[in-house]
């Protein structure tokens, strides 16, 4: 079953835009993060591989890395440079600029795509990015929340609060950035109540697109080690797609989901095995849309995909 059918998904606001499939490329700028940098910390998000993550990429230019990245694609014309590994706003302004112009140079960019964490965005940014938005670039921000629960950041090691993420939107906000925030489905220490509070908090401050991930442990996480004690156990498939489903339902109909779940590869990948699969846990989630409705029919407001 079609995802786009119950989700008013990314892909299906980008053919409206554009009147065809549009693409993203997957790009590392030579960022770090403040909390691998000693800044804040030094052992990132208990989440996340601090060794693997882009560092192929990031030996190669930014245009080469485009050129590299097209080659994988042949059913687009149109694409966007999604600024992807670390923190992609984590310079200074300059750096940042240089960087973005080399993407939107490129033949059949249409726009950026940054990703960041909420505390490492200024304003000085957000300018320049409002900037290539009045330029007709497609922009968007896309703030690594993952939860709105202050305890659950300081357990995961985030390094930042609520706080930092109302601060962003609400500046992204000021200057009609479009902001897409992710979300992690199965952190540590959460249940139900606290996944979909986080959903309406985020909500309730405005939002235009949504990442949802299922949590996944990979190599070189402190997750791996806690995972290998027996202290922490991913969600199973039809966990995930269970609460994803729910989260999808209580989301009213004109906020774009950019994802919907997420995959890893070996041997990256320790758990949980669904992940592998590029398409499982998209079709486990379509599968309970079909069942229980499209997005926002909890809200009384369900998503009827449009003719395109």
């Amino acid at each position: 079953m079609d995802i786009s059918c119950f989700v008013y998904t990314f892909g299906s606001y980008l053919k409206h835009l554009y009147g065809e499939r549009v693409h993203k490329l997957s790009l590392a700028g030579n960022f770090t993060c403040p909390n691998r940098d000693g800044t804040l910390g030094k052992g990132g998000c208990t989440f996340c591989n601090v060794k693997s993550f882009g560092r192929d990429a990031q030996a190669l230019s930014i245009s080469a890395q485009i050129t590299q990245e097209k080659q994988k694609i042949d059913l687009a014309r149109r694409y966007l440079a999604y600024f992807q590994a670390y923190t992609s706003t984590y310079a200074e302004v300059a750096t940042l600029q240089s960087l973005y112009e080399e993407a939107i140079s490129q033949a059949n960019i249409v726009g950026l795509c940054i990703g960041t964490r909420p505390d490492c965005v200024a304003d000085a940014t957000l300018d320049l990015l409002a900037d290539y938005q009045s330029r007709g670039f497609e922009v968007w921000l896309e703030l690594g929340l993952q939860s709105a629960q202050d305890a659950t950041l300081k357990r995961i090691n985030r390094g930042h609060g609520f706080a930092a993420y109302r601060d962003a939107v609400e500046r992204a906000h000021s200057r009609a950035l479009k902001v897409c925030t992710h979300l992690i489905v199965g952190l540590p220490g959460e249940n139900h109540e606290q996944i979909s509070d986080t959903l309406q908090q985020v909500l309730a401050l405005g939002v235009e697109g949504i990442k949802l991930h299922p949590l996944m442990i990979v190599r070189g996480s402190r997750m791996a080690a806690q995972f290998h004690r027996g202290e922490i156990a991913p969600l199973s498939l039809s966990a995930y797609a269970t609460l994803a489903a729910d989260l999808i339902r209580h989301t009213p109909p004109e906020v774009i989901f950019h994802r919907v779940s997420a995959t890893a590869q070996e041997p990256t990948l320790i758990a949980p095995d669904w992940c592998a699969g590029r398409w499982d846990g998209t079709q486990a989630v379509a599968d309970q849309l079909a069942i229980l409705g499209p997005q926002g029919s909890a809200l009384g407001r369900p998503w009827l995909k449009p003719v395109i």
